[in-house]
């Protein structure tokens, strides 16, 4: 992935993708008056550097249109207070339900977050599953990637890493809020056990999970 600054016609893309939700390259060209050539060579740099995606669509029997929004990461480019909300509501939890009570709801929350990833995930060899674990965690803002460590007749073994926190803020300031990460991910993958092999709260430069079949 590169990672080169928006130049400033990259820049009026992305808000024009902010403001309308999304565009084809056609849209961009006319609304910013530069050649569709050029056009597409904007929409490249952004795609490969993460900042939007498109999805293809079918009109007549002419070729697919790319119909261009922003991606997640392409979202958090522009000013947010959503870390600042989150944080506030937090210590006002804690201070009105107590400590105890605050950690029986984050455990609660991450239950119900290892439900909806199961549901997601659905059926399938512990390969598909674990690749489907991944796509959902990248999708997050997780940069998550997977490693086969071993497969093999009877027995399976991967790596789970995350580059990045999509919640580091919070989790600096409670670092309780990823303590139950490895019983959610059990809820995920009944049939495996689970360690934490890496943690960024913990220094490190990634969060690593090594998942087993059993």
């Amino acid at each position: 992935m590169t990672t080169t600054q928006p130049t400033s016609t990259k820049q009026d893309i992305l808000e024009y993708l902010l403001r309308n939700g999304q565009a084809t390259a056609g849209d961009l060209a006319e609304n910013f008056g530069i050649s569709p050539q050029a056009t597409r060579r904007h929409l490249k740099d952004l795609e490969l550097d993460g900042l939007i995606e498109y999805a293809s669509v079918q009109n007549g029997m002419g070729r697919p249109q790319h119909i261009y929004k922003l991606s997640r990461l392409g979202r958090s480019r522009f000013p947010h207070r959503y870390d600042d909300f989150a944080l506030s509501f937090l210590d006002t939890l804690v201070e009105t339900v107590g400590e105890q009570q605050f950690g029986e709801i984050l455990k609660k929350q991450w239950e119900r977050k290892g439900l909806e990833y199961h549901h997601r995930i659905g059926a399938g060899t512990l390969k598909e599953r674990v690749t489907r674990l991944m796509e959902i965690r990248l999708e997050e803002g997780y940069m998550a990637e997977l490693h086969t460590v071993e497969e093999g007749e009877g027995v399976e073994k991967y790596i789970l890493a995350e580059h990045n926190c999509a919640i580091s803020e919070v989790a600096e300031s409670y670092p309780s809020v990823c303590g139950h990460e490895l019983e959610m991910f059990a809820l995920v993958l009944p049939d495996c056990k689970i360690d934490r092999t890496h943690w960024l709260n913990h220094g490190e430069h990634r969060c690593g999970y090594l998942i087993q079949s059993t």
